[in-house]
C-alpha cells in the first residue's frame, strides 16, 4: 500500500510484483529480453513456468485492438465523434482565448469560456423601480421617477397635502408679516446708504429665508411620508396613503425634532462665523466690520453645507430603521463618509432638475398673479413681486403647489434610493431585500444585514 498521506498520481505506489525503489511497473520474468527472439510456447509445458497465451501475434506486427469484429446482419459501430473544442484541438475563437470550452457562448454560466471574453455577471434581481445592486445616478433619478409613475396615486396624494398645508403657512406669512418688512426699492437706488442697503438686504434674505425653512419642513415631511412609498416601490409592493402615515406617524415627533436640531446646527454655525463681523461694527470697525460678518457667513456656509450633507440621510434612517434622532444623524454620517461629493451631486442633481421642471409650471402662474392682481405685469417686475396683493399671493401659491407636487416626490425618492444605494454599497442591503421581495436563491449561504440594523 501507499503510505503518503494527500493525492498521489496514478501508478506511483509500489505494486505486488515489483520492489519498494524500482523504477516502473514490474514485468514477467519470462518475458524474452530485446535481443532474444519470440518463442511460442510449449502447449504441453507445465509447471511455474511461461503463462503466456497459445495464440501470438507474428513478432514486431502487433498492434491495438480494432473494434470488435461484426458478424452476419450486424451493422459496423458508429465512428467515434471528433474532439471537442478546447481540450486538444485549437479553439474556434481565434488567437487570444480558449473559447468553446466551459462557459462558451450559450453554455450554462454564460462567462465566455476559457479565455473567450467574459460577458459579465448575469442581470441583478430588479423586483421593483430598482436593481438589487449599488445604483449609478441614472438609475437613482429613474427610480425616483418610476415610483412616482407607478404609485401615482399615493406619490400625489401625499404631495398635494404636504404642499397644500405649506403653501398656506408660506401665503399668511407672506400676506400678513413679510410683505410689510419688504423694503427692496433702497437695492434698485444708486444714492442709497450703506443703513438703507443693509435693511434692505436683511429683509429680502428674512423673506427668502423664512419661505425657504417653511419649504425644507414640507420637502423634509414630504420625504418622511414618501419614505414608506418608496421602500415598498423598492420591493414592487404598494402601500396606500393610509398605511404611508401609520408608518410614518410613530416617528413625527421624531422627525420634527431631527428638523429642528439640524436647523439649529446649520444657523447656529452660520451665526458663529459671522459673529466676529457683528462685533468689529458694534465697536466701532463700520464698513471692515460688515465686509467681515459678510465674508464669515459665506464660509460658515461652507461649513453648514458641509454638515447639512453629511446628516441629509438621517431622515430616511430614522424612518426606516425606527431609530433616536441623535442614532439617525450618526448612521447619516457613517453612510456617507467618504462618499460626500456623490451625495451632494447627486442631491444637487435632483434638485436641479425637479426645480426646473416645476418652474415650467410656476412661472405662467407668477405672471398670470401679476397680470390679474392691481399692479399689472410691469409693476411685479418693478417691484420684484412686493406689495401685489393677496390675489397675486393666492394664483402664485396655486402655481407652486402643482411645482411642489412634482418636486416633492423626485426630491424624497432620491434621498430614500440614496439611502437604500448606499447602504448596498456598505452592508450589502441587496441580500435582505431580495428576501424580503420573494426572490428566490438570491444570495443563497450570504448573511445579510436586518433593515433594522
Amino acid at each position: 500500500m501507499n503510505d503518503t498521506p494527500g493525492w498521489a498520481s496514478p501508478g506511483s505506489a509500489p505494486s505486488d510484483g515489483q520492489q519498494p525503489g524500482a523504477s516502473g511497473p514490474a514485468e514477467p520474468a519470462d518475458r524474452p529480453g530485446p535481443d532474444q527472439p519470440v518463442d511460442q510456447p510449449d502447449p504441453d509445458a507445465t509447471g511455474s513456468g511461461s503463462k503466456w497465451s497459445k495464440e501470438q501475434p507474428p513478432p514486431s506486427q502487433w498492434s491495438a485492438p480494432t473494434a470488435p469484429p461484426t458478424g452476419p446482419g450486424q451493422a459496423p459501430p458508429p465512428p467515434p465523434p471528433p474532439p471537442g473544442p478546447g481540450w486538444g484541438s485549437r479553439p474556434p475563437g481565434g488567437p487570444g482565448g480558449y473559447g468553446g470550452g466551459y462557459g462558451a457562448p450559450g453554455a450554462p454560466g454564460g462567462y465566455g469560456g476559457w479565455g473567450g471574453g467574459w460577458s459579465g455577471p448575469p442581470p441583478a434581481a430588479k423586483p421593483g423601480v430598482i436593481p438589487l445592486r449599488p445604483l449609478g445616478v441614472g438609475e437613482i433619478l429613474d427610480g425616483a421617477v418610476s415610483t412616482m409613475r407607478t404609485y401615482w396615486r399615493t406619490v400625489l396624494g401625499i404631495s398635494l397635502t404636504v404642499a397644500v398645508l405649506t403653501e398656506i403657512i408660506v401665503i399668511l406669512l407672506q400676506g400678513f408679516v413679510l410683505d410689510d418688512r419688504a423694503s427692496t426699492e433702497a437695492l434698485n437706488d444708486p444714492s442709497a446708504s450703506l443703513d438703507e442697503l443693509t435693511r434692505a438686504m436683511g429683509d429680502t434674505m428674512l423673506n427668502t429665508s423664512v419661505v425657504f425653512l417653511i419649504s425644507l419642513i414640507g420637502t423634509i415631511a414630504a420625504t418622511a411620508l414618501l419614505t414608506t412609498v418608496t421602500s415598498r416601490a423598492v420591493l414592487g409592493k404598494s402601500v396606500t396613503t393610509g398605511e404611508a402615515w401609520r408608518d410614518a406617524r410613530p416617528q413625527m415627533a421624531k422627525l420634527f425634532g431631527l428638523i429642528f436640531l439640524l436647523l439649529l446646527i446649520a444657523f447656529g454655525v452660520i451665526f458663529a462665523g459671522a459673529t466676529p463681523g457683528i462685533i468689529a461694527a458694534a465697536a466701532g470697525a463700520g464698513d471692515a466690520g460688515a465686509a467681515l460678518a459678510i465674508l464669515g457667513s459665506l464660509a460658515a456656509g461652507v461649513v453648514a453645507l458641509w454638515l447639512m450633507i453629511r446628516f441629509s440621510l438621517a431622515s430616511p434612517a430614522l424612518m426606516l430603521e425606527k431609530q433616536s434622532i441623535v442614532k439617525s444623524m450618526s448612521r447619516s454620517a457613517k453612510l456617507v463618509r467618504g462618499s460626500w461629493w456623490r451625495v451632494f451631486g447627486i442631491q444637487l442633481l435632483a434638485t436641479i432638475i425637479a426645480n426646473i421642471v416645476a418652474s415650467i409650471v410656476v412661472i405662467p402662474f407668477t405672471f398670470l398673479g401679476a397680470a390679474v392682481s392691481g399692479g399689472g405685469v410691469s409693476n411685479f417686475l418693478d417691484t420684484g413681486g412686493s406689495d401685489l396683493g393677496w390675489t397675486f399671493l393666492i394664483v402664485s401659491g396655486v402655481g407652486s403647489v402643482i411645482g411642489s407636487m412634482i418636486t416633492f416626490p423626485i426630491t424624497a425618492g432620491v434621498t430614500v434610493l440614496l439611502y437604500i444605494d448606499q447602504r448596498i454599497r456598505r452592508e450589502a442591503l441587496d441580500l435582505e431585500l431580495a428576501r424580503a421581495a420573494g426572490v428566490q436563491d438570491y444570495g443563497a449561504g450570504a448573511p445579510g444585514p436586518t433593515l433594522g440594523s
